[in-house]
């Protein structure tokens, strides 16, 4: 009988089944997920004690504490498919000896394209018009030119880095947050570093591109931080959705303090929150990464670390 390797990410090989041939060809039988979406953790656990994988390709599904300990008799190697580890409990892993791997630098562009558009949109209104439009209506709402716009980036990673140099070409004055600066970069591209309540107060958009590995940013955009943008300001996140107090948000919203926000990923998904009952925010399903080329590349760089990970186990 053939090892077995587990894929819980629902949409892995819809588009592109290259990954897929290389687990079956390096001699593992892959079992996909049977559900089509993301696993609740009593899914998760029962699908990995029904089928006993040696690896794992892993989606956002809860890998908790429990659910390791119950599988680590038999788990050997979890790679997820994605920059994201927030989901993952990393201290119980690495007690248990199981590695857990990502692709943090495959989904990079797509989701500094995806949130260039989402800057095009808030800026130019593009929402608010098509909506007029489908109503019967001709009504249009100014907009500005990138020209005139600063954006603020927090966390100039892979991602952060990527946005700015998509932007500047526009005249974007782009000023940025982050706590292990790439001095020689920010040199390099004109970007201002500045503290984190100075960019607030300063940038029209404001764009989130932070990792999640530990709970210390969660809801870094709180109510008192939110209050202190600048009013008629704007929120985006592509990065991970409990940076965000979502309540906080909606208040900041309401009050007209924030002009607008561009949603991409949520603390809880699939997301039905009140969020949805506002026309100046624009809310799309964690879709970050969904260009082919980036996701195909992120299929093949999860299956090529789970196979390396597991030939390392049995070295």
């Amino acid at each position: 009988m053939r090892p077995k390797i587990l894929i819980t990410t629902s949409t892995f090989g819809v588009k592109d089944a290259t990954a897929l041939t290389l687990l079956s060809g390096a001699g593992y039988d892959v079992i996909m997920n049977p559900f089509c979406r993301t696993l609740n953790e009593e899914e998760v656990t029962k699908l990995l004690k029904k089928e006993r994988p040696v690896g794992m390709i892993a989606g956002l599904e809860p890998l908790t504490a429990s659910v390791l300990k119950d599988a680590s008799s038999y788990l050997k190697v979890i790679s997820r498919c994605g920059t994201g580890l927030d989901n993952v409990d990393l201290i119980a892993a690495k007690r248990l000896a199981i590695p857990v791997l990502n692709t943090p630098a495959a989904p990079a562009e797509a989701v500094a394209e995806l949130t260039v558009g989402l800057i095009f949109a808030l800026i130019r209104n593009l929402t608010h018009h098509d909506h007029v439009v489908r109503a019967g209506f001709w009504s249009k709402k100014m907009g500005v030119l990138l020209s005139e716009v600063t954006l603020g980036i927090i966390g100039l990673g892979r991602v952060g880095k990527r946005v700015a140099s998509v932007i500047q070409p526009f005249g974007t004055r782009v000023l940025a947050c982050e706590t292990t600066p790439d001095y020689e970069w920010i040199a390099g591209h004109g970007v201002s570093l500045v503290t984190l309540p100075e960019l607030l107060g300063a940038s029209d958009i404001v764009s989130l591109h932070l990792p999640y590995a530990t709970g210390e940013l969660h809801h870094l955009m709180n109510a008192d931080r939110l209050k202190s943008m600048k009013r008629g300001s704007s929120l985006i996140n592509t990065s991970r959705g409990a940076l965000i107090d979502e309540e906080a948000l909606c208040a900041a919203l309401r009050d007209e303090h924030l002009a607008g926000a561009a949603i991409d990923v949520f603390e809880h998904e699939p997301y039905h929150g009140p969020l949805t009952k506002f026309t100046n925010v624009i809310l799309s399903p964690h879709a970050g990464s969904y260009a082919r080329a980036t996701r195909n590349r992120m299929e093949l760089e999860a299956a090529q670390n789970l196979l390396g990970g597991l030939a390392k186990s049995a070295a």
